[in-house]
């Protein structure tokens, strides 16, 4: 199965710091691969640089054989997605954010495929007008979560997003990735001993360097 993304001795050097060191990791497409290791590890700055969120010091990242940081930005950010550890909500309402996909696309907000993915995560359809700041972790998590599906992305990058949810967000959470997999590619950071079952392959990452 061909490699839909690629990274080739990818090294980040910050603030006289060695962050990674000639970082060499195969996505194939449709894999599900998580990244292991100790905090501090490495396991985010490869998901930043995959997310295009921190550029290498030096080496490739190939996005379907093509140079990703010669691609733009939004474009790139269609196909790879991004889910933050901490959910990153902006505007005042839930509607705020599941418009904005549609928005940067220049199309009227679907409000059926909208009130699809709440129903997927167990909220009803009063919450597209609900404030943000209503919402518990868990309830931002889901929201964030089908923010980046509302278009499904070729890649989603997932980093520890189930930290800190309770069983029942877990599992809500966990549903939601299954469904995705079956048309999409994960990596994944996560420390939770249920996701780390479900991962195809585990690659373990040590002092800025893959460990296979």
């Amino acid at each position: 199965m061909a490699d839909i993304l690629t990274l080739h001795q990818i090294s980040l050097t910050m603030q006289g710091k060695t962050l990674l060191k000639n970082i060499n990791l195969s996505v194939p497409k449709g894999a599900y691969i998580t990244l292991a290791g100790p905090s501090g590890a490495g396991k985010s700055t490869i998901l930043k640089i995959c997310a295009r969120l921190l550029s290498p010091s030096s080496g490739e990242l190939l996005y379907q054989g093509k140079n990703a940081f010669q691609m733009p930005p939004q474009e790139y950010r269609r196909h790879v997605s991004y889910c933050f550890q901490q959910p990153v909500l902006f505007g005042e309402t839930v509607s705020d954010n599941l418009d904005f996909p549609f928005q940067i696309r220049n199309q009227d907000p679907d409000r059926n495929r909208q009130q699809e993915l709440l129903d997927q995560v167990n909220l009803p359809k009063d919450y597209l007008t609900k404030s943000i700041a209503s919402l518990s972790g868990g309830e931002k998590q889901r929201v964030a979560l089908i923010r980046n599906l509302m278009f499904k992305p070729a890649i989603l990058l997932l980093d520890e997003v189930t930290t800190g949810l309770d069983a029942q967000n877990k599992q809500i959470v966990h549903q939601l990735i299954a469904d995705y997999r079956q048309t999409g590619t994960i990596l994944a950071i996560t420390h939770d001993p249920d996701e780390l079952a479900q991962a195809e392959k585990i690659i373990t990452v040590k002092g800025g360097q893959i460990n296979e």
